[in-house]
């Protein structure tokens, strides 16, 4: 039994919230970043693009990894590299080195997050855990909610390349607390498990042609032998790979998703990811365009979404380990769909409190949308495949978000035309698309609530919850 397990939780957190802040603490000084540079959009997307699918490459390597080396040394190296890739990031003096010192960060930022939660979910009994994923969460959630207000503040004051210094001290203190509290995962057993060489290449494939595809649609290639070649390449490593996780040791065990459970959260998860990236990678555009903010009060209209989660998130942590599953997500799918309605009626003349409801709504309903759904999917599977499941919820996320910015982009580049085309001027027709953008992002997180109704109301106990080692942190 471990005396530290507030300690374990603190430094998991610790290093799950600074991998999740780089999702959003540039979003914010994106248009610093296309101004210097001299990007568009459609170019500088690939800040926060090449993150996401490299990130996503990465994480398939996590349940072998994890097999060779352990938790222990999967988590300090990913920290480690994280923090190096951050430190060359600020030290890009152009934008191809910056999507290079992205690729770099997110090969360390792939593991951290469902590391952290598979330690977490392997360490703490299932009474408890609920509550400890809603802790945990709030590294996880927090990030990307203070990163926009944070990047405000240091892009004003410091430049765009101090949002990436601000990782450097993070990471150093995670190794350091790691080292001290995280020694017990050095026991953990471990195999020389096969490397799964033909399913790796089949996924990196898939994942590098299926962002292909989508830049190939946002160029107007739609219907062309090009577009349809890299299609046809990407459906089938993906049935490729899914044919190759039937045999041997497969990188992930892709039995998960017999279940039920399994099933309804991970399209809960994918959803919510693609509508919430999607959308609110236009807020800081959208706040900074027309409306005419500059990005430290961007960030700090923003921080009220943070501060809700900070206090919201513990509570619906609490409310899933009583059971509360699937009752709170429907409540929280719906305020989130209500605070991107809310978005997309932002207009020139809006009050500050208008701008900051839907900021409280959009806390409020992540608050109680991750936890719950968090808590469902890993009680769908056994103690065994918790690697494979925490290493998918992260792969949903991210794969959900990439294909969420590169979805939203191609919309908006067809609005914003749409608009050019009725005689708008430049200015009103970005606007108009990055309205219309929220408004149809609330249409999808609506869809949500068909998996979501299929959740249980009650969570279940897993056999392996019985086993003695299952109750390592009390």
């Amino acid at each position: 039994m471990l005396k530290n397990g507030k300690w374990v939780l603190v430094t998991l957190m610790m290093g799950t919230s600074m991998a999740a802040i780089d999702s959003s603490i540039v979003n914010v000084s994106l248009p610093v970043i296309r101004n210097q540079f001299k990007a568009g959009i459609s170019h500088v997307e690939w800040v926060i693009t090449a993150y996401m699918v490299s990130f996503s490459l990465f994480i398939p390597l996590i349940n072998w990894m994890k097999s060779r080396i352990g938790y222990y040394n999967l988590f300090l190296f990913s920290v480690s590299v994280f923090t190096i890739g951050s430190l060359l990031c600020s030290l890009s003096a152009s934008l191809p080195m910056l999507v290079i010192a992205r690729i770099i960060q997110a090969s360390g930022g792939g593991a951290i997050s469902p590391t952290s939660l598979a330690i977490l979910s392997e360490s703490f009994p299932a009474e408890k855990r609920g509550s400890a994923i809603g802790w945990w969460g709030i590294g996880n959630v927090m990030g990307p909610a203070l990163g926009p207000t944070l990047g405000g503040v240091l892009t004003h004051y410091f430049g765009w390349e101090s949002v990436f210094y601000v990782n450097i001290p993070i990471g150093i203190a995670t190794i350091l607390l790691s080292l001290r509290y995280l020694g017990f995962l050095r026991s953990q057993p471990r195999n020389k498990m096969r490397f799964d060489t033909r399913g790796f290449a089949c996924f990196a494939v898939f994942i590098v042609t299926m962002q292909y595809t989508v830049s190939l649609i946002s160029k107007k290639q739609a219907l062309s032998w090009q577009l349809l070649s890299v299609l046809a390449v990407t459906v089938t490593t993906l049935y490729l790979f899914i044919r190759s996780s039937r045999k041997g040791q497969p990188l992930l065990d892709l039995t998960v998703f017999k279940s039920a459970n399994f099933i309804n959260s991970s399209v809960i998860i994918f959803i919510r990811s693609v509508a919430l990236f999607g959308g609110m990678f236009f807020l800081p555009f959208l706040l900074q365009g027309l409306l005419g903010y500059t990005e430290i009060q961007s960030g700090l209209l923003m921080l009220p979404n943070a501060l809700m989660m900070l206090v919201a998130r513990p509570y619906a942590g609490k409310k899933a380990d009583q059971g509360y599953i699937r009752s709170v997500s429907l409540i929280g799918i719906l305020l989130v769909s209500i605070s991107m309605f809310l978005f997309s009626r932002i207009n020139v003349g809006t009050s500050i409190a208008l701008i900051i409801l839907p900021m409280l709504i959009r806390g409020l309903g992540m608050s109680l949308l991750v936890a719950p759904v968090s808590t469902s999917l890993l009680n769908a599977v056994s103690l065994s495949q918790t690697a494979t499941a925490t290493s998918m919820n992260s792969l949903l996320q991210q794969l959900g978000g990439s294909i969420g910015i590169a979805i939203f982009g191609v919309l908006n580049t067809y609005i914003n035309n749409h608009y050019l085309a009725k005689h708008y001027t430049p200015s009103f027709a970005e606007h108009y698309a990055l309205q219309d953008g929220f408004l149809i992002s609330a249409f999808v997180i609506a869809l949500a609530f068909i998996p979501a109704i299929k959740l249980p109301q009650k969570h279940f106990v897993r056999e392996s919850d019985k086993m003695p080692e299952a109750k390592a942190i009390h």
